[in-house]
């Protein structure tokens, strides 16, 4: 079984998980439920899955997994993760979706939610030990599945009705660039809703990987494309599961994900934050909420938010540099009340990106250029092998004199973060991030610098020294 936990799930390419790998843990999670009494046997467990060609394979799978253990599986078809896991939180059920964000076709992943939102590092441990007792066994096929997808959404999209107080977003023209996004008809109803004019762009039905954190040329030079013939005034779009959001303003630039969080914090009047060590360094700077910094992922950040709450905190915000907001409290916001949602959601981020502009009356540029953040970039090495970049980022860290001399020809290193990765500060104050990927064989690389010119270079002659240094290794 190669496919593993990851960031956020379980992952592996296909044949990984429809060997039997996903059912397994699948049913190690049922186990896991009602073995601790977070779900009793014939409790439902709510199964979602994105537009992948897998995902109904291996949602057939893991419902059959589940109704070995005597949970009753109920089939929600394609929907956001955000909306999934609001749903069966609602019902006080588990959940599980089908899944593998925004990485290629030839992957899917699964993604687990206990009644009371998502699993942390201490399920996966639990859930991993349990996987192995149930190898190699013949299920039953599963009994035909109630279907809730509509109340799934509908449910979702009522969480939003009247969020933007007001006008809502009447006048404004949007572009949705729907490609294969669970996420898509949900948006296009909630801003619908809120009284903006949407345009829908480019839907596919085959599966299209777009990924919020690393946006591609192509997607950039698209959405971009779309903002000046369709006269928009923004285009948003989310990644495959619909819990990453993509906001480009009017000019067609990407705004950047941890840019998005901070300005949901600086709306709701967030007094906590809790963020990965990839996020903007100017965030502490640029809102009035204590900053927690985390690892990458949303159990971390997750783990940071119940520290937040304990604390006394009264607004809780997650958020992570791919943009997905996560919420710890109620929130009051116009004539919507939502319930929180601890894990990563799409729509949040969207929706007071817009709403902020609105109230500033500026356009969506004018209002992110006024956070005066430090110009960050991210980009990623893909097909790197993990194992071969997590000896690079192993090595660099643990010999400070390696580190020096692998950065030399960039300037000399300052400081040496280790939270996450490898995040050195050089000595005129640019930042250089490197991370091996949780959820592919990648290599992230993140930049900070005085101008977007200079970022985007620090990420490209990073990427070469990486290549240069590992030419030749196998993984």
């Amino acid at each position: 079984m190669a496919a593993k936990f990851g960031t956020s799930g379980l992952r592996g390419l296909v044949g990984e998980l429809t060997d039997g790998t996903a059912s397994t843990h699948a049913r190690a999670f049922a186990r896991h439920l009602v073995s601790n009494a977070m779900a009793a046997p014939g409790s439902p467990i709510f199964i979602g899955r994105d537009m992948r060609a897998s995902s109904p394979e291996i949602a057939l799978q893991c419902a059959a997994a589940v109704s070995a253990e005597g949970l009753v599986p109920v089939d929600c078809g394609v929907v956001p993760t955000p909306a999934l896991a609001l749903h069966a939180m609602g019902h006080g059920a588990a959940a599980l979706m089908i899944t593998g964000s925004h990485i290629p076709d030839d992957r899917n992943g699964v993604k687990f939610y206990r009644p009371d939102g998502e699993i942390d590092k201490t399920d996966e441990a639990a859930i991993s030990a349990l996987a192995p007792e149930f190898a190699g066994q013949t299920l039953a096929e599963a009994a035909p599945m109630k279907n809730e997808q509509d109340a799934v959404l509908n449910a979702f999209v009522a969480r939003y009705h009247g969020f933007v107080a007001g006008d809502g977003l009447a006048g404004l023209r949007i572009g949705l660039y729907e490609h294969s996004s669970a996420a898509s008809e949900a948006l296009a109803r909630i801003l619908s809703e809120a009284g903006a004019t949407v345009v829908r762009l480019g839907h596919s039905e085959k599966f299209i990987p777009v990924d919020t954190e690393a946006v591609s040329d192509e997607t950039r030079t698209l959405t971009a494309d779309w903002v000046k013939s369709e006269t928009l005034d923004g285009l948003v779009s989310a990644d495959g599961d619909g819990d990453r959001p993509l906001v480009v303003d009017e000019t067609g630039t990407v705004l950047r994900g941890d840019a998005l969080g901070l300005i949901v914090a600086r709306y709701l009047g967030a007094d906590a934050v809790v963020t990965p060590v990839t996020s903007n360094s100017g965030i502490e700077s640029h809102c009035d909420a204590q900053v927690e910094r985390t690892r990458v992922g949303s159990p971390f950040v997750i783990a940071g938010m119940n520290a937040a709450l304990e604390a006394g905190r009264n607004l809780v915000i997650g958020f992570e540099a791919n943009g997905g907001v996560l919420t710890g409290n109620e929130i009051v916001s116009g004539a919507a009340r939502l319930a929180p949602l601890p894990t990563r959601d799409s729509v949040l981020p969207i929706l007071c990106a817009l709403a902020a502009s609105r109230r500033a009356g500026l356009s969506l540029s004018a209002d992110v250029a006024g956070l005066a953040l430090p110009v960050a970039a991210s980009d990623r090495i893909e097909n790197f092998p993990t194992a071969q970049s997590q000896q690079l980022v192993a090595r660099l860290s643990g010999d400070t004199a390696a580190c020096s001399d692998f950065f030399a020809t960039l300037g000399a290193v300052r400081h040496i973060d280790r939270t996450d990765g490898l995040r050195v500060t050089l000595e005129d104050g640019r930042i250089v991030h490197l991370r091996p990927s949780g959820n592919a064989p990648e290599m992230r690389v993140y930049s900070e610098a005085a101008t977007e010119p200079e970022a985007h270079a620090l990420i490209a002659a990073t990427m070469a020294l990486v290549k240069h240094n590992t030419a030749g290794q196998s993984g």
